[in-house]
């Protein structure tokens, strides 16, 4: 993945497909009087039924797609979750998993090898996710990796309205979640809005109705003009999350950072990046439906939506800890003895994994628990809840 300015033109069809998601656009802007949030444009170009990038069927993961994410990388990582599972589905009687947005089924698929072998098997492995072409991938890929353990495995459209004991996964869930838009200037605190130019869509700002919540994120020292985001559907999804748990754990993986890191005066232009072909670059506003638009988490604010819906903070912590904390070590060494000739392959996956440089640092993983109270196995070292 690299940073740049110049990116490959689309296809034609893709080009199309894009027009589609424009006109909609243009249509919504229109109808709220030549403007609209930011969140609102992001959210459309995300996941506008049938045009949207997560929900279309476009390939997004992998060498053929616009990024990796690790589960791609290594099963080692898969593996290292299992085990973190491993613990809660012993000591929760008759529990399951859900796993949030399942990418291309890959973990799920390493999940359910790795619990079998520890002869700890959920009685369900959910999967909710909004792209029926992710859909259909995951199940290629159950069907091929785990064909005698599909029957574990049920799609839903929408969180179980049952609650059940067990586990919650979201690995790159919340980084994907639209964020409002809000700069800083002499003139005070305005939200970032998108109206329609001749050239295309552009950039306007609006005095923020949320100026008081904006303010108590930020620093004293900030150099202005400051730009960053936030995410205000976080507390209703974190909460959502906690109703359908009747006990367990809601294991969050992903790249952010603490408040005052992610606020932090020197990063003035936020954290919003968008990813097309595994190029990185900043325009969110071109190639509506072709690219992925991210952005880091406040990982502060998840603890304290977490607390707020009853949930408790088990431990917060990098991937690098949680990885090692859960058997990576061990699970490399088994790996290396089944195949030593995948020594070097094996050795450059854990390296992209754990290595401060790579995602070991900036991928952080939090646990918030319900009714569960034993320490868990992922932040047994390292944890840093303190710097919440």
């Amino acid at each position: 993945m690299r940073f740049t300015d110049t990116l490959p033109i689309p296809s034609a069809a893709a080009l199309a497909h894009s027009a589609q998601l424009v006109e909609r656009l243009q249509h919504k802007i229109h109808q709220h009087g030549g403007a609209i949030s930011f969140y609102e444009f992001m959210q459309t170009a995300l996941y506008e039924p049938g045009l949207g990038y997560y929900v279309a069927g476009l390939r997004k993961i992998g060498a053929e797609g616009d990024f990796v994410t690790a589960p791609e990388i290594s099963p080692l990582f898969s593996h290292s979750i299992a085990n973190q599972c491993a613990q809660l589905l012993t000591e929760l009687p008759n529990s399951s998993i859900l796993e949030l947005g399942a990418g291309s089924g890959r973990m799920a698929a390493q999940i359910l090898l790795r619990l079998e072998q520890l002869a700890c098997l959920p009685e369900y492995y959910f999967i909710l996710d909004l792209s029926p072409d992710l859909q259909a991938r995951q199940r290629e890929t159950l069907a091929a990796d785990v064909p005698h353990l599909l029957s574990k495995v049920q799609w839903l459209n929408r969180l179980p309205t049952a609650p059940f004991q067990g586990v919650i996964l979201a690995n790159e869930v919340l980084d994907a979640m639209p964020v409002e838009l809000f700069t800083v200037t002499d003139a005070g605190i305005a939200t970032v809005q998108v109206v329609v130019q001749p050239e295309g869509f552009s950039f306007t700002t609006d005095d923020s109705q949320q100026a008081a919540d904006i303010e108590k994120l930020l620093a004293n020292d900030l150099v202005l003009p400051y730009t960053s985001e936030f995410n205000p559907a976080l507390a209703a999804w974190i909460h959502s999350l906690a109703d359908c748990l009747a006990a367990g754990a809601l294991l969050l993986i992903d790249y952010g950072y603490e408040r005052a890191d992610y606020y932090q005066p020197e990063r003035n232009q936020g954290t919003l990046v968008c990813h097309y072909q595994h190029r990185v670059h900043a325009n969110p506003l071109i190639y509506p439906g072709l690219q992925d638009i991210t952005a880091s988490v406040d990982f502060t604010a998840v603890a304290e939506a977490g607390l707020a819906a009853g949930l408790d903070l088990a431990g917060y912590t990098t991937q690098a800890a949680f990885l090692l904390n859960c058997g990576l070590e061990d699970l490399f060494i088994a790996a290396l003895q089944t195949n030593p000739q995948a020594s070097y392959h094996l050795a450059q996956q854990i390296r992209t994994l754990s290595l401060p440089a790579e995602m070991g640092e900036r991928f952080k993983v939090m646990a918030l628990t319900k009714g569960f109270t034993p320490p868990l196995l992922g932040f047994r070292l390292g944890d840093r809840q303190h710097r919440l």
